[in-house]
């Protein structure tokens, strides 16, 4: 063992025979350094792994950021686009088609008030009773709906966001695929080859513009803005084209089957069908508002 102090080489012992350096610390300090260097050659080292998003989020990124082209592109040239949307398109389709059906629940549970107003000044402008008012009932009709507009009547009466809306959405969703399904199989009599995912996709790349009516509607009822329930009817009207321009956007296979007007005509009358249903539930759902109203104490004091 060398001599820390002056190099000379012991044999052993506890002392350096030369110049009677301790020796037994020196050793101590060698075996602990020397074993701290052998862990530290064979101890596994843990790479830094940088943190990767979560991949849900970025697979969410990436669906909006794809929708949203998709969305903006089909306003700007709607015709091109339908015509381009193949099966790959088939979600932002079914995007679509999930955004037209909410929106037009949020839409009448946001502004429901206004409808209700708009309702009964219409019924105040029919000539049999606009002949028997007296302008201060007129006045008091307008005070009445300054103050309706500024009441959270939907507190009041308990009208119940999550079972309005979802339950709406989820009946019109329903009519909407059966409108689709509708058309699918009259565009199959007209001997049109196609699978159901392109005609979808197709169907819900013209239904852009419809919900874009529906969109721009939900935010003018949010600032409460009257005119919002045109975009509504817009909206909903605009269905009725929908179906002639998918039909007609595809090549027929053959003379032999059924007329394009005829299978229009069939689907016509199946969104007849369905939108009187879809008119009934939101009537039944009007009902309840009424009558929650007329059993409200608290909207009783108000008047």
């Amino acid at each position: 063992m060398n001599c820390s102090n002056c190099g000379h080489l012991n044999d052993g012992g506890k002392f350096c025979v030369k110049c009677g350096h301790k020796l037994q610390e020196e050793a101590a300090v060698s075996q602990t350094a020397a074993a701290s260097e052998y862990q530290s050659q064979f101890q596994p080292q843990t790479a830094y792994v940088p943190q990767q998003p979560n991949q849900r989020v970025r697979q969410a990124k990436k669906v909006s950021k794809s929708f949203f082209s998709y969305f903006t592109e089909g306003i700007k040239n709607p015709t091109a686009t339908a015509h381009a949307a193949g099966e790959s398109q088939f979600v932002n389709a079914l995007i679509t088609v999930i955004l037209y059906a909410l929106s037009i629940p949020i839409m009448l549970y946001v502004g429901w008030k206004l409808l209700l107003i708009q309702f009964v000044r219409s019924m105040f402008k029919l000539p049999i009773i606009s002949e028997e008012l007296a302008p201060s009932d007129m006045e008091d009709f307008n005070t009445g709906t300054d103050l309706i507009k500024a009441t959270d009547i939907n507190s009041i009466i308990h009208f119940n966001f999550t079972d309005f809306v979802f339950k709406q959405g989820i009946f019109i969703f329903i009519g909407l695929a059966v409108i689709i399904g509708a058309t699918y199989v009259a565009a199959k009599f007209g001997k049109v080859d196609v699978s159901f995912k392109e005609f979808f996709s197709r169907f819900g790349t013209f239904m852009i513009i419809p919900t874009a009516l529906l969109l721009i509607g939900l935010v003018l009822a949010f600032l409460h803005v009257e005119y919002f329930s045109y975009f509504m009817n817009f909206g909903l009207l605009s269905i009725f084209l929908v179906v002639p321009f998918t039909i007609a956007s595809f090549k027929q296979n053959g003379t032999n089957g059924l007329d394009r007007i005829y299978s229009t005509l069939i689907v016509y009358v199946v969104i007849t069908i369905v939108l009187t249903f879809i008119a009934n539930g939101l009537g039944e759902e009007a009902k309840t508002i009424i009558t929650r109203m007329g059993n409200s104490s608290e909207l009783n004091d108000l008047f």
